[in-house]
């Protein structure tokens, strides 16, 4: 992509979803997402109503009337965006692919972050590591991973999502908010999801293009694995093949979802063509209403 065409696909993405977090997301993302904790900020004297347990005993010994402690919120956190970037997110059977609905996740997660002075941080993976960008604030750290997401080109194109749940559990050694936006059309990474979800405020993000799961009766099609670049012609006129292949994707998602409900971690679903503004919405209310 051009430099001049990916600024201009930043831009409009900074537009739309800077747009939404202002308008939609930001108090959601506020009252969900809580800081570490109550940090002392100063004293001063005691007034009617005030909780007595705060007194500061030491300050009202030594001035002779009572004292009280004053604590504020500490909200600073870090928030973790790790990204699929694995061959099967360049699928599109609408006008964008799972890619591109990925950035602008990625913008609105990192927009909502940065107007409550949080830090964001990116990992981009595929059948390895593909890039790390450490988490820090400002506009120009968010914008500057919107353009990681919509215009990097990875190495690999298998998936490893164990791989990229280790290697942010190893590197980031303080709890962080981690969104996992993904395909899951992966295996073997059930252990350190929990692990993870254990030591971090873990949510996934799952991305499924609408026709991963309806095909039409369209004849004789050419496929290419995204993944291996293998291709083939499947005959989906015929319901035993469309039934195969709905199977196989259904597998990975079925087994996907009950990992998640079982261990108790919070799935956004987000599918190609349709908006994502009410899954987003469905997932600070849920969250929300636990609080």
């Amino acid at each position: 992509m051009e430099t001049k065409e990916l600024l201009k696909q930043v831009r409009q993405i900074e537009i739309k979803t800077k747009g939404l977090v202002n308008e939609v997301f930001s108090g959601e993302y506020h009252s969900v997402f809580k800081g570490r904790g109550m940090e002392f900020a100063e004293v001063r004297e005691y007034q009617p109503g005030d909780d007595i347990r705060t007194i500061n005993w030491n300050v009202t010994a030594r001035f002779g009337h009572p004292y009280i402690k004053v604590f504020e919120e500490e909200r600073e956190l870090t928030v973790m965006l790790i990204v699929d970037m694995s061959g099967s997110l360049g699928f599109a059977s609408k006008d964008k692919t799972k890619q591109r609905i990925a950035a602008e996740l990625t913008s609105i997660l990192a927009f909502s972050a940065m107007k409550n002075n949080d830090k964001v941080g990116l990992i981009l993976f595929t059948d390895k590591i593909e890039r790390f960008v450490p988490p820090r604030k400002g506009r120009s750290h968010v914008l500057r991973i919107i353009r990681e997401v919509l215009s990097f080109k990875p190495e690999g194109k298998g998936t490893n999502i164990s791989g990229a749940l280790e290697y942010f559990n190893g590197g980031v050694k303080k709890r962080s908010i981690a969104f996992l936006i993904s395909d899951f059309i992966d295996e073997g990474y059930e252990k350190i999801l929990k692990i993870v979800a254990k030591k971090h405020d873990f949510i996934g993000v799952h991305i499924e293009d609408i026709r991963e799961t309806d095909l039409h009766k369209i004849g004789l099609t050419k496929f290419r694995d995204l993944e291996t670049g293998e291709v083939r012609y499947v005959d989906l006129s015929s319901k035993t093949v469309r039934e195969h292949f709905m199977k196989q994707v259904g597998f990975y998602k079925n087994k996907m979802e009950q990992l998640f409900k079982l261990s108790g971690i919070d799935l956004i679903k987000i599918r190609t063509g349709e908006s994502y503004i009410k899954p987003l919405v469905q997932f600070f209310k849920k969250r929300e209403a636990r609080l």
